[in-house]
This record gives structure tokens, C-alpha cells and sequence, in this order.
């Protein structure tokens, strides 16, 4: 990483509160970027702030879009984002409800428009450039038992995330996502914990583990930084070879 080259940026990590939110915002803060953390649960953003007092928390529930907008004014510009709130609720196909649907599609994707637009409308009147990270999830291009819904919203962040980078590009602000696997975060963990059900998954990546929670980190920072300034509309796998079988 270029020496201060998160020194006078700001960033917005959207579901900060927990996982790979947290572990970035608080990698983020270290390298010196002025962070805007943001979460619906008040005491994991408490929690947060009590590991780095540097790091701005913003206590809003993404599905409610004027609220969301309102909450992020105050901290524009905004030249770094990472969309990384989501909720997974896994059912069969057959036992999928609506308002499941409902839930999913609104965390996972209409938040990703709602605060990505207030951020890009900003940097483009201020001819600011920008990059925005996307965290989608290897379960966007492979099918996964009971997670109809989830599979399906996932696809729909590698869609969007194209053609924000198509439309955004010519205003100089990047956009790209990560697929991750199975991450060990505290929730990934427990998740997992059945040797039998997480074998499954395991024989299926070649490398035979699941990933820690550095091993998304640290590509989002390189997608955020001028490292990568010539990718764009690129969904990065972080998957241990689980879509190269």
C-alpha cells in the first residue's frame, strides 16, 4: 500500500457493526482514512467506536432510504465505499415467503443503490473520483441448497455492480465486487461448526478451507486503492478455487 494513501479519504463502510464490516473499518481507520461506520445496531457501533474512537458511527437501518440519505449527507464527500451490509434467510425454494423476499432484496441490493447514489451524485458535482466495493458473495454465481433468495440477490449485486461501473466509470469512480466464501467471522463460526455440513462445503474448494476474515479485507483495500486503478466492473472471487470447479 502507497504510504499515506488512505490519509485524507473518506470512507463508508456500510454494515460496520460486525465481521468483515468491522475488521475493515477498524483495518481502515489503522491506515489512516476517515471512517464512517455504518450499522442499524447501536451498541455493535458502540462497540466499534470503543476499539478506534477515530472511526465516525451512523446508526441507521438501510432499509429505510430517506433516513439512510439524510444520515449520510453530513459526511460527504465520500470518496471510498464499501457495500457490505447484508441478511441471509435460507428455505427451501418451496418454502420461500415474500416478505423473505422482501427483506433480502432491500438489505442486499436497494441499499447498495440507495447509498451509493447519495455518494456518487456528490463526488460527480464536486468532479471527484472515487471507488466503490460491492461485497457480493461466491453463492452469486453458484446454486446453493436453500438459499433461493440469498443466490439470487447476490446475482443481482454482480449485475448492478456492472453497470455502475459502466455508467460511473467516465466520472472516474470505479466499481467492483468481492465473492467471497464461507468467512470464519463469529457468526461464519458458529454457522459452520457442524464438521459434517462444513465438510460438504470444504471438498468443494480446493483449497480445502474456509476463509478468514483478512482474506476479504485486505482485497477490498486493494480494490479501494489507487492499486487497482484500472479495474473496474470486476467481481473478484475470494473463494479458494470454489468457482473454478
Amino acid at each position: 500500500m502507497t504510504e499515506n494513501e488512505f490519509q485524507n479519504k473518506t470512507v463508508c463502510v456500510t454494515g460496520a457493526g460486525r465481521g468483515i464490516g468491522k475488521a475493515l473499518a477498524l483495518r481502515l481507520a489503522e491506515l489512516g482514512a476517515k471512517v464512517i461506520a455504518i450499522s442499524k445496531s447501536d451498541e455493535n457501533l458502540k462497540q466499534l467506536v470503543a476499539l478506534n474512537n477515530k472511526i465516525s458511527p451512523v446508526c441507521v437501518d438501510l432499509c429505510d432510504w430517506n433516513a439512510t440519505k439524510e444520515a449520510i449527507k453530513p459526511h460527504l464527500p465520500i470518496q471510498l465505499l464499501v457495500n457490505n451490509a447484508a441478511v441471509a434467510i435460507l428455505h427451501p425454494f418451496l418454502e420461500v415467503k415474500p416478505e423473505d423476499f422482501d427483506v433480502l432484496f432491500n438489505v442486499n441490493v436497494r441499499s447498495i443503490i440507495c447509498v451509493s447514489q447519495e455518494i456518487a451524485r456528490d463526488l460527480i458535482e464536486r468532479k471527484l473520483p472515487g471507488s466503490i466495493v460491492n461485497v457480493s458473495s461466491q453463492a452469486s454465481a453458484a446454486g446453493l441448497k436453500d438459499h433461493s433468495i440469498y443466490c439470487s440477490s447476490k446475482a443481482a449485486v454482480d449485475g448492478l455492480t456492472r453497470v455502475m461501473a459502466l455508467e460511473l466509470g467516465p466520472h472516474n469512480i470505479r466499481v467492483n465486487s468481492v465473492q467471497p466464501t464461507v468467512v470464519l467471522t463469529e457468526m461464519g463460526r458458529i454457522g459452520w461448526s457442524d464438521e459434517t455440513k462444513a465438510a460438504g462445503m470444504l471438498s468443494k474448494i480446493p483449497l480445502h478451507r474456509f476463509a478468514e476474515v483478512d482474506d476479504v479485507v485486505e482485497p477490498i483495500i486493494y480494490l479501494l486503492s489507487n492499486r487497482s486503478a484500472m479495474i473496474n466492473g470486476v467481481g473478484l472471487p475470494i473463494d479458494g478455487g470454489f468457482l473454478a470447479t
